[in-house]
């Protein structure tokens, strides 16, 4: 159930269709390097597409090819069943794209996965993906804003943000190991703290960036574990500062109410927690690449 993925993943691609976006996508994905060995789709079992062979369902999939991750690219509706049906399928990481998923739905499909199929981790929903630099690509972000060989693993609420921290990185020649795309909706598969700790577990990377936005107290619980349990050196970039409050900004989980969640109090406890904070992405990519040169 490890977050992170490389040259041995191989990648089903779930509601498989000649239009859909998961084929858009797991085509670039494949493009990219990634293994993607099979697709499923109820009404298209037995087909071939794009070279991929189609499977009625994931656990047939999963038999035949040995798929040990899933790429979910569907509909809001179908979305928590087709989750489920990875897990049930033995699938040991799965990622969802996939946005407007209902909260509750989220909620239910979360408790599920801890109750039930507790072998299976979720990224997502309404995330950008994972990608480990130069090895796979499971998501929608552009392989060649990434750059390969380290040292910095990247775990990030924006989506947008996620991908310029990148590109800023890799202008900069300093190559990443892993970046994780978490999403930004209330119940994330995934949590900042997870990455953290799968990053601080992991001898390829020397330090990270984390990117978080306003809204809930992830980053605050992302604080405390980088205090009590990091070693290597944070950066942190912080999305949302000029929001007002009770403003909703784009994803569902970034809504402020009086004081909590708001950017002052995320940065107050990632500094207390010895982070260094940084004022923009642009800057938050210079100041780790002035800790890169010092590690060397």
């Amino acid at each position: 159930m490890s977050i992170f993925v490389d040259r041995s993943t191989k990648v089903v691609i779930q509601g498989l269709s000649p239009t859909s976006q998961g084929l858009y996508h797991g085509l670039r994905n494949r493009e990219y390097g990634t293994d993607v060995v099979a697709g499923t789709n109820p009404k298209r079992g037995g087909e071939v597409i794009e070279d991929i062979p189609v499977y009625s369902t994931v656990a047939e999939a999963v038999e035949e090819t040995g798929a040990n991750a899933s790429f979910i690219a569907v509909p809001p509706a179908g979305a928590p069943s087709a989750i489920i049906e990875a897990a049930e399928a033995g699938v040991p990481f799965i990622v969802c794209i996939t946005e407007f998923v209902p909260a509750k739905d989220e909620a239910r499909v979360f408790a599920s996965l801890r109750r039930d199929f507790p072998g299976s981790r979720l990224l997502g929903p309404n995330c950008p993906g994972i990608i480990s630099a130069g090895q796979c690509n499971i998501g929608i972000t552009s392989g060649d804003i990434a750059l390969a060989g380290g040292p910095v693993g990247l775990v990030s609420r924006s989506g947008t943000v996620f991908y310029q921290a990148l590109y800023e990185l890799t202008q900069k020649g300093v190559g990443q190991t892993t970046g994780v795309g978490i999403g930004g909706d209330p119940v994330p598969g995934t949590s900042f703290v997870d990455c953290l700790a799968a990053f601080e577990a992991d001898p390829e990377t020397k330090a990270v960036i984390v990117i978080g936005e306003i809204g809930g107290d992830a980053e605050e619980q992302a604080a405390e574990f980088i205090a009590s349990e990091m070693t290597k050196p944070v950066v942190a970039y912080i999305a949302g500062v000029t929001a007002p409050p009770g403003r909703k900004m784009g994803h569902a989980g970034a809504i402020v109410s009086g004081s909590k969640g708001t950017a002052a109090a995320k940065i107050e406890a990632l500094s207390r927690a010895g982070v260094t904070v940084a004022k923009n992405p642009t800057e938050a990519a210079d100041v780790m690449a002035e800790v890169v040169r010092e590690l060397r």
